[in-house]
């Protein structure tokens, strides 16, 4: 814990800090779970599914409102037009990822935009062919850059005239391979010395570095600044899955030079489940039409669209990347939320988030107990606000009993349990109550 804070251990002190929290009023602006006692629940699972703007509702009845009082009309004539309709979060989107608007778009879900940039962005050829991914990435991530591999692998295959089966994570013998990043022997979390390491070493051979900006099971926060910069060093394409940090870090994709990334919006950005996802494209490839893509309709010309003429003609820019129509009712839950983090501004919401998380920690060390391990890294430049706490010889019954005394957290198997106190709705109350509930449910 690097903060230059002064914490207590008592309830006074979390009571003095929302008292004087800039942000304590944005809490009454989300609808808070309650425990069957009466009161709010202790809600840490933003990390999972971020908790419902109070306009959501507001927003998505407007859109049906509109469609039973228009019909078809309501593309052109709803208070929020629906064809343009993703437009109207572009700026903020943009805003929280640090990119320009012509380098972002809200669309699809998550695994399906990796797929979608995977096809442009991943281009192996024999000398140039691996995948580079962190071990333990989210396993939908693992799935998605192994089926690639795979496809790729066939390709090469047949070219060569070889037949049987393509297995992804092969040896470099010229066909696609993938490289896992792992830790340390007897550490949880990958050291940022080591990733640069092995990209300098391997670099000549890897296509694409694909990572999550902030690892799903550890809370990890990578350095993407630096892990693009080595990248492009060894002429790699750089990408990342912002599932676990858009909405919880301060991202500067354009500056980072970043060439792709992808994120959903149901946790920190509270969209909703199954909420519409978003892609970055960085601009210096807005123009390239000449790499490959899976094309449709509403990826086409604005100018032209609606000639339906038989030619693709991308837009420039991410929404080039775009297949179909937006869903508006996702579109519009995603906007609630937009407008409240366009208010607050990542910063201002980062440095609280800093602060909570390290309070959290702090209590955590105050417990009498060996049997807790906090893996996610100390340095708040390494993490967001998750912290993935160990119980060591536990089983779920300890997730069960905090469960029962109003806590939302996470259980991860074998022996974690995942928190995110998030700086939009939740307090320094919050962490005191969960540290008394984990602290009585261990004695």
């Amino acid at each position: 814990m690097t903060l230059d804070v002064q914490f207590m251990p008592g309830p006074e002190f979390a009571a003095a800090a929302d008292r004087d929290d800039p942000f304590a009023g944005f809490r009454d602006r989300f609808h808070i779970p309650q425990i069957p006692a009466g009161g709010d629940a202790v809600y840490f699972t933003g990390n999972s599914l971020g908790l419902q703007p109070r306009t959501a509702r507001e927003y998505i009845n407007a859109e049906l409102d509109d469609w039973a009082r228009l019909g078809v009309e309501g593309h052109l004539h709803a208070h929020h037009p629906w064809l343009p309709y993703h437009e109207f979060v572009t700026g903020s989107l943009a805003r929280l990822v640090g990119a320009k608007p012509i380098e972002v778009v809200a669309m699809n879900s998550l695994t399906v935009n990796l797929h979608l940039l995977m096809v442009s962005f991943y281009r192996p050829t024999p000398e140039r062919c691996k995948i580079v991914i962190e071990k333990g990435a989210f396993p939908s991530d693992q799935y998605a850059v192994e089926s690639q591999i795979k496809v790729w692998s066939s390709a090469f295959r047949r070219l060569s005239g070889e037949v049987g089966p393509a297995k992804a994570g092969t040896p470099n013998d010229g066909t696609p391979s993938l490289i896992e990043l792992t830790p340390r022997d007897g550490e949880a979390t990958l050291r940022t010395e080591d990733i640069l390491e092995l990209i300098e070493r391997e670099g000549e051979s890897i296509a694409l570095i694909l990572l999550g900006g902030v690892n799903y099971y550890t809370g990890q926060a990578f350095d993407m600044a630096a892990i693009t910069e080595v990248g492009h060093s060894k002429g790699c394409v750089v990408g990342f899955d912002l599932a676990h940090a858009a909405g919880n870090l301060e991202l500067k994709l354009h500056d980072w030079d970043v060439d792709f990334a992808a994120w959903c919006s149901y946790k920190y950005l509270n969209s909703g489940p199954g909420g519409i996802a978003g892609i970055f494209v960085h601009e210096r490839h807005a123009r390239s039409f000449d790499l490959p893509r899976f094309a449709g309709w509403w990826g086409h010309d604005k100018a032209t669209r609606f000639l339906m003429g038989p030619e693709f003609v991308p837009l420039a820019g991410a929404e080039g990347w775009q297949l179909s129509n937006p869903p508006i009712f996702q579109l519009a839950a995603l906007r609630a939320s937009l407008e409240i983090f366009d208010e607050a501004t990542m910063p201002r919401l980062r440095a609280k988030s800093e602060r909570l998380t390290c309070y959290l920690e702090y209590l955590l060390g105050q417990i009498a107990t060996d049997r807790i391990e906090v893996i996610t890294p100390a340095d708040p430049q390494q993490r967001g606000c998750q912290l993935s706490i160990r119980v060591r010889d536990a089983d779920k019954q300890i997730f069960d009993a905090i469960t029962a005394r109003g806590v939302f957290a996470d259980w991860r198997e074998p022996d974690v349990i995942r928190v995110a106190p998030v700086p939009l709705y939740n307090s320094f109350s919050d962490v005191f109550r969960f540290s008394e509930v984990i602290g009585e449910a261990l004695r």
